[in-house]
């Protein structure tokens, strides 16, 4: 097949934001239909797209150009003034020719946004200087030096602008960019534009500047602009194009339109020629840590883990089944190490094990556990965990697959929310600030909301608009067009009004796009080198540094990304504990709480569930009255079924119904009762997907997770495959095909509902130890639960009205005796000052220190001239 005759080389992603309205789906299928085989990416003054294009181009079988349209200041990046009688940044495009030149262009635009931030992120001429290595320039838009002082007939500063980049550039890498958009003096622009070219002996190239696919998406786009400018399409002063053709033109059009220089066209075949980058994603780079001199990373593990599990079975010494534990838990441990140590992941270990040691020490309470490595035994020895999977039966092949050697573990942890902070500076100062960075990620344009954003940019009345927008059902992630198939009224709504038909063509293009970017609520990545040699940074608004590439992007260049959570609840549990330490003299250790208290199991029969993690829904309330638990097991049952899928397949009616003995409990083979009993022959978990695999069919457990991930993704082929392999497996071990059929038909139906039992089981005894402390403390526990939402009216009143219903007195705010939080006085709770609307933190602040210094408020008077 003939390739096109053009490269657009000049080009804005929906990573533009609110500016560039070009998906790369669309994009790579715009391109191929022109036959293009390669293109550019070159959003402004951001890298936030650059793998997810390049990998995606690389999919599509086109050569991806990483680049970017740079800010450039005209004076020190450093200084933080605008330029008199000058545009105060100028553009310029960048192109990345190699590997060299792409880390340039990272150290570039990162120091842009660390250093040279004023309105835009800016680069000098020092640090193009500096790092003018591997890249390729393009002179720019009219908003670039050159063509921004031709446009003002100042040829003699536009003559010397181009020397001092065909300069930098060595000639032969500075391209004189000319554009025909149909913007009012382009053409004279141009014209001037050739002459520098032509007296300097610079080389031409011609782009579109593209910012959006079609030209009749030129109308989304105008509406694109407002909402980055807060206008509407009504105001006579908005931002916006001068013209509609600022879109992705054919290899024709662009041949036709600079047929007087067809250099200009065919030297964006040469430039692609040159741009020739191969990015590297099977590299892994885990942070180092030190080891004790003559220990490896394996073997300083493997000491560690090793003394670890000989703590946590020291209570079990002098029991029974002591050496039989034993051996059960060491030769887990010893297979657990065997597969970290093949896959390279003792120092990731090591990492998690200190940044939570570090949190233990300085008493930042962290939770049992988060995820799939709950199922991890080597991280219970570490005390990453605080959960005994074998005790649970939790799977350490479903948080490390040895055959997924592609993808790095995954250890959540959750936090304090009061301490996180703290962990994150730890981590920061021990593995070095420019090796740390919080992950960025993108806020999308929803249904809801683009409905709601196209509304007031197009005037239309808030009412109209807010009751479309409430027509859309709240499924998550719910397409516009899913929104008009499921709700007859809005197609109707649709025909009937012409308003409302406009709104939903604009949204429809708008649709999906990246809005704003935000901080990982989670998500950190530590390096073993300064992040710059990986990717671009970039400064948040609270001027905290973040990647540039979100999560997915940043696993996928080899680097290590850790979640921090912030948890409410553990610090309601944490303060609730304070509170009964100070006010009973108890010290509680929620480790060592028995898991079988009858009467904590009364309470959430209950329906004693406010202020309960994870079961304080309304819903969960019927299901845990309807349920009556009686064990820790089936608390984890609970945190696993109460979900969408679950409840709407008629999985948790079964449940309840079984569980009291009302509905029949069968096993197709004796084998299903060891692995089901617990759920009532529910298949409720994932592992119990892998274990009826292993146990039935012979799976390794490595296999048995790949049969899990292939029902959680509903592959027909893949799952045909599994299948077969797995009728097979029980043939062998003498299941008649028939009843083999008929369990992987139920492994299928309830199993693509399963959950991960490691994270139900962690989220389950954080439950438990909540309802706990409501139980048997519950003054300290309320009082604890009202702190935690001093800023929720609504769930102040709620829990106000439930320390009611549970006998608990609520004491008014008073000037003399309020505390900062809700207090427990004898067995009532005083209301807190941080909780009185319109008190703030600064006046909560005196008025606490007067008291203090001066003793007690005698009259509003009294008060008033001592605050």
């Amino acid at each position: 097949m003939e390739h096109s005759a053009f490269v657009h080389l000049h080009l804005h992603s929906q990573y533009s934001l609110l500016d560039g309205a070009i998906r790369f789906e669309d994009l790579f299928g715009l391109a191929k239909q022109y036959r293009m085989n390669t293109l550019a990416l070159t959003d402004h003054g951001n890298m936030f797209g650059a793998v997810e294009f390049y990998q995606m181009a690389i999919k599509h079988g086109i050569k991806p150009i990483v680049g970017c349209e740079t800010y450039v200041t005209p004076r020190s990046r450093l200084e933080r003034k605008t330029v008199e009688g000058g545009e105060g940044v100028y553009h310029l495009t960048l192109l990345a020719k190699n590997r060299t030149g792409y880390f340039n262009l990272i150290k570039l635009i990162s120091l842009a946004h660390l250093e040279g931030f004023y309105y835009k992120p800016r680069v000098d001429k020092e640090l193009l200087i500096k790092y003018q290595e591997g890249l390729i320039a393009l002179s720019g838009c009219l908003k670039g030096e050159i063509a921004f002082h031709a446009s003002r007939g100042e040829m003699k500063k536009a003559i010397q602008a181009a020397g001092e980049y065909g300069k930098i550039f060595d000639q032969r890498r500075f391209f004189i960019e000319i554009q025909k958009n149909g913007v009012e003096n382009q053409h004279l622009v141009n014209e001037r534009l050739l002459e520098i070219a032509k007296g300097l002996s610079l080389p031409l190239v011609a782009t579109n500047d593209c910012h959006y696919l079609h030209r009749e998406d030129a109308k989304a786009h105008e509406v694109l602009l407002c909402l980055q400018t807060g206008k509407t399409l009504n105001d006579s002063d908005r931002m916006k194009f001068s013209s509609d053709e600022f879109y992705f033109r054919s290899p024709q059009e662009m041949a036709e339109l600079f047929m007087e220089t067809p250099e200009a066209i065919s030297n964006t075949l040469e430039i692609a020629q040159e741009c020739n980058l191969e990015l590297k994603f099977e590299e892994k780079h885990i942070p180092r840590i030190s080891v004790p001199a003559g220990e490896s990373l394996d073997t300083y593990l493997e000491r560690l883990a090793r003394i670890g599990l000989e703590r946590r079975l020291e209570p079990y010494r002098g029991k029974e089944d002591f050496e039989e534990r034993t051996s059960k838990y060491s030769s887990r441990l010893e297979e657990e190490l065997k597969i970290i140590k093949s896959m390279g992941y003792s120092g990731y270990f090591l990492i998690v094990a200190d940044f939570i040691h570090f949190a233990k020490e300085k008493g930042i309470p962290v939770g049992p556990g988060r995820g799939s490595a709950a199922g991890s035994l080597v991280a219970y020895a570490l005390k990453i965990t605080d959960l005994d999977p074998i005790k649970f039966d939790l799977i350490f092949e479903r948080f490390l697959n040895p055959g997924r050697k592609s993808s790095m573990p995954d250890v959540d942890v959750d936090f304090c929310i009061e301490g996180r902070d703290d962990v994150i500076r730890y981590v920061m100062e021990k593995y070095g600030k420019e090796n740390v960075a919080q992950i960025i990620t993108f806020g999308k344009m929803q249904a809801r909301a683009v409905i709601r954003d196209v509304g007031r940019v197009m005037g239309l009345p808030y009412a109209e608009v807010d009751h479309i927008a409430k027509l859309i059902p709240g499924t998550p992630n719910i397409s516009l067009d899913q929104a008009l198939e499921q709700e007859p009224q809005m197609k109707e709504l649709l025909q009937k009004d012409s308003k409302v038909a406009a709104l939903f063509k604009v949204a429809r293009s708008l649709e999906g796009l990246a809005r704003h970017s935000s901080t990982h609520a989670a998500g950190v990545v530590i390096s073993n080198r300064s992040l710059m040699e990986y990717l671009p940074l970039y400064r948040g608004q609270d001027g905290e540094v973040m990647t540039q590439y979100a999560m997915k992007e940043v696993e996928a260049i080899g680097l290590v990304k850790f979640d921090f959570l912030g948890l409410k609840t553990l610090t309601v549990v944490n303060q609730a504990i304070q509170l009964i330490e100070k006010n009973r003299g108890i010290k509680i250790d929620l480790l060592q709480i028995p898991l079988n208290d009858p009467e904590v199991y009364a309470s959430l029969g209950a329906g004693s569930n406010l202020g309960i993690f994870q079961l304080e829904s309304s819903g969960m309330k019927d299901l845990l009255i309807k349920l009556k638990p009686e064990s820790f097991t089936d608390i984890i049952a609970l945190v696993a079924l109460y979900r969408p899928g679950p409840l709407d397949s008629g999985m948790v009616g079964e449940f309840v119904k079984r569980r009291h003995g009302k509905g029949a409990i069968s096993y197709e083979v004796p084998a299903l009762e060891g692995i089901l009993s617990d759920t009532y022959g529910v298949i409720v978990y994932q592992e119990q997907v892998m274990r009826i695999a292993s146990v039935l069919a012979s799976f390794t457990l490595e296999d048995a997770d790949n049969l899990r991930r292939a029902m959680g993704k509903k592959d027909a082929g893949e799952m045909e495959k599994q299948k077969e392999k797995f009728l097979e497996g029980a043939k062998k071990n003498r299941i008649p095909t028939k009843k083999a059929e008929k369990i992987f038909e139920q492994m299928e139906t309830f199993g693509r509902y399963g959950f991960n039992k490691s994270h139900s089981a962690a989220y389950a005894l954080i439950a438990y130890q909540t309802s706990y402390l409501k139980t048997h403390y519950p003054i300290e526990f309320m009082a604890a639960l009202l702190t935690s939402e001093v800023q929720n009216a609504d769930k102040i009143m709620k829990y106000i009205a439930e320390c009611r219903d549970m006998g608990i007195p609520i004491l008014p705010p008073d000037m003399n005796e309020s505390q900062r939080n809700f207090a427990v006085v004898g067995d009532q709770i005083r209301f807190g000052l941080a909780a009185v609307k319109n008190v703030g933190d600064a006046a909560i602040e005196v008025i606490l220190r007067e008291r203090e210094e001066k003793g007690r408020f005698h009259s509003l008077h009294d008060f008033c001239g001592k605050v």
